[in-house]
């Protein structure tokens, strides 16, 4: 299976409205709207266009030509302004597949390539096991655990810190 990256583009709107709809829920942000509407993906891609490079790197996940998922470093500020935190979501059926794991690899050679960052943060619930592992293969490495840290649908998680450092990112 051919993975790539590609920049969103108004054509895209569909297709990220429909991969935010079908992704499991269970261990994302609620900032994430639930439906997820073609306005609202409107919304982020005309947000991530003019933000693209001061905000972070913003791309689709493409498996053999289909758009399959949504993946970022998201620049922080202030004195994390040399930290980019990674996100990623998929579509359920592509799950398991190793997807993710290709595009993590190309996003974090591209972020440390393009953004003036020393490292690159992925926070992750105790209990997303193949989140943790697409971090492990990527040579994140486990930092600490914030106990207790993230309410979500009314259970209350620890909060797993991964981080990479760009000395480290040939790994």
């Amino acid at each position: 299976m051919k993975i790539e990256l590609k920049k969103w583009e108004a054509a895209d709107t569909r297709a990220l409205a429909q991969i935010c709809s079908e992704t499991d829920r269970h261990f994302l942000s609620d900032r994430l709207p639930d439906p997820y509407s073609v306005t609202d993906a409107e919304h982020w891609i005309s947000f991530i266009q003019k933000e693209e490079g001061r905000a972070g790197i913003f791309r689709a996940i493409i498996a053999d030509g289909v758009i399959v998922g949504n993946i970022s470093a998201e620049l922080k500020s202030d004195v994390y302004r040399r930290d980019a935190e990674v996100g990623y979501l998929l579509s359920k059926q592509y799950n398991g597949q190793g997807i993710m794991t290709e595009a993590l690899k190309l996003l974090c050679e591209e972020a440390f390539r393009q953004l003036d960052i020393c490292r690159l943060t992925g926070l992750v619930y105790a209990p997303n096991i193949a989140s943790r592992r697409v971090l492990k293969k990527n040579g994140f490495s486990l930092e600490g655990i914030l106990k207790q840290a993230v309410t979500k649908n009314g259970e209350t998680y620890d909060l797993c810190v991964y981080g990479k450092l760009k000395e480290n990112s040939a790994q």
